[in-house]
């Protein structure tokens, strides 16, 4: 066991590999871009999907979108392992360190799903994340105490979105990344990371408030995602507006995601 683990640390520890998973913040942040433009599309009047299936969709239309996609599952794929890594084999010596190892183990079980999210369309078998949504409050409703989990769910992603937003307000991203020493570069940084941050929590919190409605009205049909909370607001009085101001936020979010791949410190 202990070779494994050694192994496994001069794993994590290689610069290449550190590199590929570096790449998996970049492949993150050009979903959240194309994820803005779907829902800045929305906002103007036309279809589409403002979600990780519709930018991924996207991604496989292009000319060379099985080989495009193929690079971003490996890139995700490295990511999630590479936080497992720190997750399983970080310090423990104090709470911080601890609060650390938590942080990348939840970005672990993030970009794993995103990886089989972009796997599942390169196999053929992508899923409106809509309905995959809606199909899964179903499910989990019908279990026993599934309307509690699923309000602690809703929940939980809502706070989530709150502490992007705040995160985004008090500037507290910026201890994960190398700022640069150019005064132009250096505000780009920090003013796509504000924007992005607080644009991310909006639609996180929006996410978290309709599952909690679905679960309480017993309506799992309204647990619709990212693309139906988006399209909820979009209902909203001003809401085209609104929509268009969290589309351009999603989109600052991608290019702060792909600023990270770049000067994440670690």
């Amino acid at each position: 066991m202990r070779k494994a683990a050694d192994a496994a640390e001069e794993a994590s520890n290689s610069r290449t590999f550190e590199i590929v998973a570096r790449a998996g913040y970049a492949v993150s942040g050009l979903l959240h871009v194309l994820i803005g433009v779907i829902a800045l599309q929305l906002a103007f009047g036309r279809s589409g999907e403002a979600d990780v299936s519709g930018a991924v969709a996207s991604l496989a239309s292009q000319p060379v979108g099985p080989l495009l996609l193929w690079a971003c599952f490996g890139a995700c794929a490295a990511l999630a392992l590479w936080q497992l890594g720190n997750a399983i084999l970080g310090e423990r010596t104090s709470s911080k360190k601890l609060t650390k190892r938590l942080s990348a183990a939840g970005q672990a079980i993030v970009f794993a799903g995103l990886a089989a999210t972009i796997v599942s369309f390169v196999m053929g078998q992508g899923k409106n994340s809509r309905e995959s949504s809606s199909d899964f409050t179903l499910t989990l409703m019908s279990a026993p105490f599934g309307v509690f989990l699923l309000v602690a769910i809703g929940a939980g992603i809502a706070i989530t979105g709150i502490v992007f937003a705040v995160r985004g307000f008090r500037q507290t991203f910026k201890r994960d990344i190398s700022l640069s020493s150019e005064q132009s570069v250096r505000k780009f940084q920090v003013g796509v990371g504000v924007v992005g941050y607080i644009a991310k929590g909006i639609a996180l919190f929006l996410v978290g408030l309709l599952v909690v409605i679905a679960a309480m009205r017993a309506q799992p049909e309204q647990s619709t995602g990212l693309d139906g909370s988006l399209k909820a607001l979009r209902e909203q009085p001003y809401g085209p507006y609104l929509l268009a101001a969290v589309a351009v936020g999603l989109i600052a979010y991608g290019l702060f995601l792909m600023v990270k791949a770049k000067s994440l410190r670690t």
